[in-house]
């Protein structure tokens, strides 16, 4: 079974990417109103989540398999599994979806994982971990690995293309470097700093990457809907290569300005960003940029652009 039962199914993700895939792939794959989602608590959840029935887990940090054990068994004691009646079980990655398919499995839960349009050119190390286990059926969302253990399920960037409109010659700057924890982006902070862009009203919205030396105003975290009015008003939005991010963008029509975390920096925990930003590239959906060619020219040229939605 390559696809989800629909009805009342267990979804789980982690916040920022994971999140915003598994929102997106739910209606599609007949996840039903009751449905029950497990993530970590934070602004986007709560935005993204409103009225929908959530379970909140502490928040598992990237490869930290103790608390990976310990969120799995909390589903196993606060899930009332019998009650429930799951037709699937889905996550889109990340330790805590391990988490949600090991005790799905356990269950008898039929258990599905959908692949990060991040990841392409293979599986991640959940994926990975998750691939040991040939009752869980896989997607990804890359044609030239899917293969016998792992079916094409098209791509989430399949609905967006760049249309051109009016540069603007002193744009008014929205940063956004995400809010996965430890990672700071001083780099890319410090980057946009010296094009002698940045005054008071930039917005910045830092997540680890705390700074009190900055024009204009700076944020840890905002909700979606701060975040969406950010965007909107900005004339160019300068993001790091984040998929949750980068989705949010792209459905608003918005042309970002692309940086990828590098791992030689301590930005991330691997270079994954990279191979989102050279899809991203390629496609023509954003400018794409590393960090010693972020520079005033490179800003003001991404002014030039925005986004076409296409329907799914």
């Amino acid at each position: 079974m390559n696809d989800p039962v629909p009805g009342r199914q267990l979804l789980v993700a982690s916040t920022g990417g994971h999140l915003s895939q598994i929102v997106k792939w739910a209606p599609r794959i007949g996840a039903d109103p009751d449905s029950l989602w497990v993530t970590f608590e934070s602004p986007q959840s709560k935005s993204l989540l409103q009225g929908r029935r959530v379970m909140y887990v502490p928040y598992v940090a990237p490869r930290d398999f103790l608390q990976t054990a310990k969120a799995f068994a909390l589903l196993m004691r606060l899930i009332d599994w019998r009650a429930e009646q799951f037709t699937s079980a889905v996550t889109t990655g990340a330790a805590v979806g391990l988490a949600g398919l090991g005790a799905a499995r356990l269950h008898r839960v039929p258990s599905f994982y959908f692949e990060s349009v991040s990841r392409v050119n293979g599986p991640s190390l959940t994926g990975r971990l998750v691939s040991l286990d040939p009752w869980i059926a896989k997607s990804c969302q890359y044609e030239h690995w899917a293969g016998r253990r792992w079916k094409y399920r098209g791509s989430l960037f399949d609905n967006y293309t760049a249309i051109p409109k009016s540069p603007v010659p002193h744009p008014r700057l929205f940063i956004t470097l995400g809010t996965i924890r430890p990672y700071r982006f001083d780099a890319v902070v410090d980057a946009v700093v010296s094009t002698g862009l940045a005054d008071d009203r930039t917005v910045w919205q830092l997540g680890a990457t705390t700074r009190t030396d900055l024009p204009g105003k700076t944020v840890t975290q905002l909700s979606r809907n701060e975040f969406a009015e950010c965007a909107r008003e900005a004339d160019v939005v300068i993001t790091h290569s984040g998929v949750g991010t980068l989705m949010e963008l792209l459905d608003m029509g918005i042309y970002p300005v692309v940086v990828p975390r590098r791992v030689r920096r301590a930005e991330h925990v691997d270079d994954h960003q990279l191979q989102v930003a050279s899809v991203l590239k390629a496609r023509g959906i954003s400018l794409v940029s590393e960090i010693e060619d972020l520079d005033k020219e490179t800003i003001l040229r991404a002014s030039a652009s925005a986004i076409n939605k296409h329907r799914s």
